[in-house]
């Protein structure tokens, strides 16, 4: 994958790939953007990986471009209609090691809407990890409840890792396997 070469603007919190510590990256370092999927960014800075969120991306003199989550125009919507946007979010959601979303890659085990109120839920999502060391969980995870609760009839949202069964290539998608090379 090519990288793009970008002098960071200004001091930028980051997590450190794949163990997760935060760190803060300098005004002035350059930072080889090597994936931007999902509204996140995969850096190389001084050889070493980190992934920098959506909010920092003026540090890599990118424009943030917050769009607001569009409401259903035609009155609230149907429990199925929210389904589908939950897992189109959830498709937004990527590994920063891997081009592939988490939901194609295999990592959504369950995702469960309950209603708390006549327009409102709560989503329970069980997710695992390619690897259960993998440090880059707690950040996934955050990553999964941030875009859950972005949704407007989602005031809650809530995403426990589990183990169990555990992760392996059979359980990505076709098209997972084929983008990265596995068929």
């Amino acid at each position: 994958m090519s990288s793009e070469s970008k002098i960071l603007t200004r001091d930028v919190e980051a997590s450190v790939v794949p163990i997760g510590t935060k760190v803060t990256l300098l005004k002035g370092e350059t930072a080889h953007v090597t994936q931007s999927l999902g509204g996140s960014y995969t850096v190389i800075v001084n050889g070493n990986m980190f992934r920098i969120v959506e909010k920092d991306a003026d540090a890599l003199g990118i424009e943030v471009t917050s769009a607001p989550v569009a409401a259903s125009s035609s009155g609230p919507m149907t429990r199925e209609e929210l389904e589908k946007k939950v897992w189109e979010s959830l498709k937004t959601c990527y590994d920063p090691e891997i081009p592939v979303n988490i939901v194609d890659l295999g990592l959504i085990y369950d995702c469960h809407l309950t209603a708390i109120g006549q327009t409102s839920y709560k989503a329970d999502v069980k997710m695992t990890l390619t690897a259960p060391g993998c440090g880059m969980g707690p950040v996934l995870a955050q990553d999964v409840q941030n875009k859950l609760v972005s949704l407007e009839p989602i005031d809650e949202a809530n995403v426990e890792l589990v183990w169990d069964p555990p992760w392996n290539q059979s359980m990505m998608t076709e098209a997972a396997k084929l983008q990265l090379g596995l068929m």
